[in-house]
């Protein structure tokens, strides 16, 4: 597993030479390939209809299951949200006209029941009335109705109407998923055309990476279209798909290209040019996709299918990538040949041909001060990420889109006219041995009820016991003997056989630490016989940070370590895998305490178009580590690959640094500022998830490329001195007896 560059013929020259042989065939297979796929991946983004945000299994899944199952609580609601300037909602007939303007949408089969949100409301806000449609679909079905509901919703003259609500919110995201994409490709990839231009010179080489770039996302999203029908995938995979594909993809041409122009002038023809380009850049850019996807696989250890699918999407993109540059690009390389230089856009006048010596400048200016700018640099990304210490994650809903959509404008209405504490209150299902209705049940209820209200942080219990006044056991249970007071409670949805529904209000807002805090109290009450599960908004927002948070240091053991071990068996030191792994941290951190800075305290928030929301979402730390530490691996193998092979050949430590970033140096920051821009351009798209990961993603790679590549390496390897190569006698041996065996 080594990444040196060698004039041994080994596996990947002889590949080389293969796809130059039968580069028609290769070419005509990839573009039928293309052509199939690409049916299929416009369908992609209307199959994905789950969020993916369910921490299955946990106590709060398993008790929205049973509040379904076993009480026939809707787990599908949408609200309707009505305003109405100047008018006072509240009024009778204003009321009854919001109902009338209904009839046709009460008449549908799958709606269960239409009425008006019993909440109290917060003071004011007597223009704006909501209504809870109840349907008797899951979220998949609910979805594909949306459309038809929609358009049974028609608010009364003079009055506006918002609809809200989970079907409403993921029919959203669906749309804003498809805009985003649009909308960063547009963004992107002209920006992207123009920088290849600018490092090339030529039409044809410029375009060869957008190729491969759209290539790569294409026949992914076609390859996850079959996918999605057997597996519910998160609504969020096409995103990152676009994100990942065009930035990896078109990273890893431009290096294939770059050296291919090089092996053009040294190598006697084109194919062994081909050859020896699959030898060097192909090569490592097969190190750099296991770097990425040993990042990617990280997220696995997370047990939500948000990160699920991310990672899927993820790696199948990032193995097509890898794929599609050593087979496809090849082979067109071997077909273009010279005229790889043809359609002359920027005159060789007008392109830098000092760049290799501002490199070498900057690497030996850099070595002459190594201790201070270690200081200095490190110090400054350790301050950066400074924010991170004062993080505040959460779940968001409606809040991943910004308020021009329908649905998020709805939520903000819904929760600035009612109590949120009472729209999204704590749910506990209880299970008694014998049916609620009995005497020794109801002692038992009313027992757990009194525990409940002495928790500290309770501000009301509300129970189908509470519901029938103040009455001893006895008299409860002969109230219950009615069967007209029995179907009441039962159409309520409070109670039914052995199973009845608590509803705890929280004194405090429903994602305050305070009420996490009381959600794990509850949970830890004495259940005395009774069979508890915990479940409500709180005690599901709970779960999932819970299950992302309990994961993290697998996630950071996992890629970390297998990234070390990876590292160390290519570049044969102990010292380079362990420096590139704390650098990387360095980058990430820096990056994550930006996002925080913007996202959490709402600095450059209205420049970047971002609508801070006071936390950030739990799940971009994890996926801007396992993203940005495979990708960021892709410049430290280019550049330490490069520095090794001029080390083998001098063993000169300081003139084998200057030479690596300066052969590499102009190439990885244009790489860099490729992938900044492809992953920036997500900043300016509507998804908050992803307007996140497109700063988290676009910082970390600018840092990376730039003050860590550039100068933090450089110095580092002038400290380390020979002890950058050092390895010890066994993986030495290893080295060697494999480039014998080649």
């Amino acid at each position: 597993m080594r990444v040196r560059e060698s004039a041994v013929k080994g596996k990947f020259w002889r590949w080389g030479y293969a796809m130059h042989r039968f580069r028609w065939l290769v070419l005509v297979i990839g573009v039928l390939l293309l052509l199939s796929f690409a049916i299929f991946a416009q369908k992609t983004p209307g199959m994905l209809k789950d969020n993916g945000f369910t921490p299955k299994g946990s106590e709060s899944d398993r008790g929205f299951i049973q509040l379904r199952d076993e009480l026939g609580v809707p787990l599908t609601m949408l609200n309707l949200v009505y305003t109405g300037e100047g008018l006072d909602m509240t009024a009778k007939d204003h009321q009854q006209a919001v109902m009338d303007s209904l009839s046709d949408l009460k008449k549908l089969p799958y709606v269960e029941s239409v009425r008006f949100v019993g909440t109290p409301r917060n003071e004011g806000h007597l223009d704006v009335l909501a209504v809870t449609v109840s349907l008797n679909l899951d979220t998949d079905p609910a979805l594909e109705k949306y459309p038809e509901l929609k358009e049974h919703v028609h608010p009364p003259t003079g009055m506006k109407v918002y609809v809200t609500g989970g079907p409403a919110i993921l029919h959203d995201m669906q749309e804003a998923s498809k805009h985003d994409i649009a909308k960063s490709e547009a963004i992107g990839l002209p920006i992207a055309l123009i920088v290849l231009l600018i490092v090339f010179g030529t039409l044809v080489a410029a375009l060869l990476p957008m190729i491969v770039g759209l290539m790569s996302v294409t026949l992914t999203l076609g390859i996850t279209y079959f996918i999605a029908q057997h597996q519910s995938l998160s609504n969020f995979l096409p995103n990152m798909v676009t994100m990942l594909g065009l930035a990896v993809g078109i990273d890893y041409a431009l290096f294939l290209v770059s050296r291919f122009r090089e092996e053009l002038k040294v190598q006697k023809n084109v194919a062994e040019a081909v050859a020896m380009t699959c030898q060097t850049a192909g090569k490592s850019i097969f190190f750099s996709g296991i770097a990425v996807l040993i990042g990617l696989l990280g997220m696995l250890f997370v047990d939500l299918t948000f990160f699920r699918s991310l990672c899927l999407g993820g790696v199948i993109v990032v193995s097509i990538s890898v794929i599609v540059a050593n087979t496809m690009l090849l082979s067109l390389l071997g077909i273009l040949g010279e005229r790889i230089n043809s359609l002359q856009v920027v005159p060789k006048r007008f392109r830098k041909q000092e760049t290799s010596r501002f490199w070498e400048r900057i690497a030996y200016a850099v070595m002459k001060r190594p201790v201070l700018l270690v200081v200095i640099v490190g110090g400054a990304l350790i301050y950066t990420m400074t924010p991170m210490g004062h993080i505040k994650l959460n779940v968001p809903n409606a809040e991943v889109l910004p308020p021009s959509y329908e649905s998020r404008y709805g939520s903000e209405l819904l929760k600035a006219a009612y109590d949120p504490r009472m729209m999204g209150p704590i749910q506990i299902v209880i299970h008694t041995e014998g049916e609620v209705w009995e005497e020794g049940s109801i002692r038992q209820l009313r027992a757990y009820s009194e525990q409940v209200k002495g928790v500290s942080g309770v501000k009301e219990v509300q129970s189908f016991i509470s519901s029938l006044g103040q009455h001893s056991d006895a008299e409860l249970a002969a109230m219950l003997r009615d069967s007209s007071v029995k179907a009441q409670i039962e159409g309520n949805k409070l109670a039914k056989d052995h199973t009845a529904l608590m509803v705890v209000v929280p004194e405090k807002d429903t994602d305050d630490p305070s009420t996490d805090s009381l959600v794990r109290e509850l949970r830890s009450l004495s259940k005395d016989g009774l069979g508890i599960a915990v479940t409500g908004g709180p005690a599901y927002r709970l779960d999932i940070i819970d299950r992302i948070q309990k994961e993290i240091p697998k996630v950071l053991t996992f890629v970390m370590g297998i990234t070390y071990i990876v590292l160390l068996l290519a570049f044969r030191s102990v010292l380079l895998p362990l420096k590139a792994v704390l650098m990387n941290m360095l980058s990430l951190g820096a990056s994550l305490g930006v996002v925080v800075l913007v996202f959490q305290h709402g600095y450059l928030a209205d420049l970047l178009h971002i609508t801070s929301i006071g936390y950030v979402s739990a799940t971009l730390p994890v996926i801007i580590f396992c993203v940005v530490f495979g990708i960021s691996m892709d410049y430290e193998v280019f550049l330490i690959s490069r520095i090794m092979e001029e080390y083998e050949a001098s063993g000169d430590n300081d003139k084998s640094t200057a030479e690596g970033l300066k052969k590499t140096g102009s190439l990885i920051t244009s790489a860099a500022f490729i992938l900044v821009v492809v992953v920036g351009s997500f900043i300016f798209t509507d998804i908050e998830i992803m307007k996140a990961l497109g700063l988290g993603l676009g910082l970390a790679v600018l840092i990376d490329a730039t003050i860590v590549r550039v100068m933090l390496v450089p110095a580092l390897m002038k400290l380390l001195g020979d002890a950058n190569w050092w390895a010890p006698k066994w993986l030495r041996m290893r080295s060697q007896l494999k480039a014998e065996k080649e």
